[in-house]
């Protein structure tokens, strides 16, 4: 069966976020191993989610064999009679003393009893997986919202479980599950029904959500590209950089921006770091030289791109105004 799930939550920090992103995978497998699910799954997440898809999610987990051993025999038996400690072990394992065995265990004869336990149902574990597979994540920092009761790296504000098609009824972090996910702001602010993953995947994308991290990058450096061509200019590309930003957008554009010529007499360290540092902003060069011209990645949706550029540029002009003063 398909399994998605998806953590809705506020605006991630991209900094902390992406210092444990190497590790969500390996505890959430760490999670599956420890109810005996063998399932192969991807990640993904946009700004506002975390994903996790199964394509072939078991019903149940995997049976396992329990072996208990316990007193040595010339402990367990006295004078024929069963001894407190073999008592004790029949009452642990939940046999009576007549089920009582001994087996060859490291070359000495010890109380032995093999059971079979049951690998657990999918749909009753599944809330129990999630939240500790939750509070597994560790990104330096948590918020506390509401009363206060709960703890992670933003309020968490949606939970979608949705195990063959239909969705998986729990509370975690004082939120029930849906089949339901919320959508880029553009598209508006109440959550959007689904009936499982494929529809999920299909109205993501129409409502302003490009799920994929790889995706999103390539979105990025495709529109670079386009933009160095067409004015004849280089882009600096700063690898940390562009993870961060592709981290906090869920349908990154960029947009050429520009500054008054005469900040340039500040030296281009300072231009740089400020673009970068501050406002996330790629620097520019023509040739050798640092241009007047920067680059923002938006997450904006908008069809007045100048407007995102204006207010870009105007903060911008404020902070190089500071430099160029000091």
């Amino acid at each position: 069966m398909e399994l998605l799930i998806e953590i809705g939550v506020e605006e991630l920090p991209a900094i902390p976020f992406l210092k444990e992103r190497a590790n969500i995978a390996p505890k959430w497998r760490a999670v599956l191993e420890a109810n005996r699910i063998n399932s192969d799954f991807r990640f993904e997440f946009s700004p506002r989610r975390f994903v996790l898809f199964h394509e072939d999610f078991p019903k149940r987990g995997d049976d396992a064999q329990i072996v208990s051993t316990g007193a040595p025999k010339s402990v367990a038996l006295k004078d024929g009679a069963w001894s407190p400690a073999a008592l004790s072990f029949a009452k642990k394992c939940g046999i009576s003393e007549n089920e009582l065995e001994f087996r060859q265990v490291g070359g000495k004869e010890v109380l032995y009893h093999a059971a079979v336990q049951k690998g657990r149902d999918s749909r009753e574990i599944l809330g129990e997986m999630i939240e500790e597979f939750l509070r597994s994540l560790n990104f330096g920092r948590a918020m506390r919202w509401g009363s206060g009761e709960f703890e992670f790296i933003r309020p968490i504000r949606s939970i979608a479980c949705v195990l063959g098609g239909q969705n998986v009824d729990f509370e975690i972090y004082g939120v029930r599950s849906a089949a339901a996910f919320f959508p880029h702001r553009k598209f508006g602010y109440e959550a959007i029904k689904f009936k499982d993953a494929a529809d999920y995947f299909a109205l993501l994308e129409r409502n302003g959500v490009i799920l994929s991290e790889q995706k999103r990058k390539d979105k990025i450096l495709s529109e670079f590209a386009k933009l160095e061509k067409k004015h004849g200019f280089k882009i600096e590309v700063d690898p940390a950089l562009l993870d961060e930003v592709t981290a906090i957008t869920e349908y990154p554009t960029a947009l050429l921006g520009s500054f008054e010529r005469d900040f340039l007499s500040v030296p281009k360290e300072v231009i740089i770091t400020s673009m970068k540092e501050n406002q996330r902003y790629f620097p520019v060069f023509e040739g050798k030289n640092l241009s007047n011209h920067f680059v923002v990645v938006s997450n904006a949706i908008t069809d007045d791109d100048e407007l995102v550029v204006r207010g870009n540029e105007k903060v911008l002009r404020a902070r190089l105004s500071d430099a160029m003063f000091f």
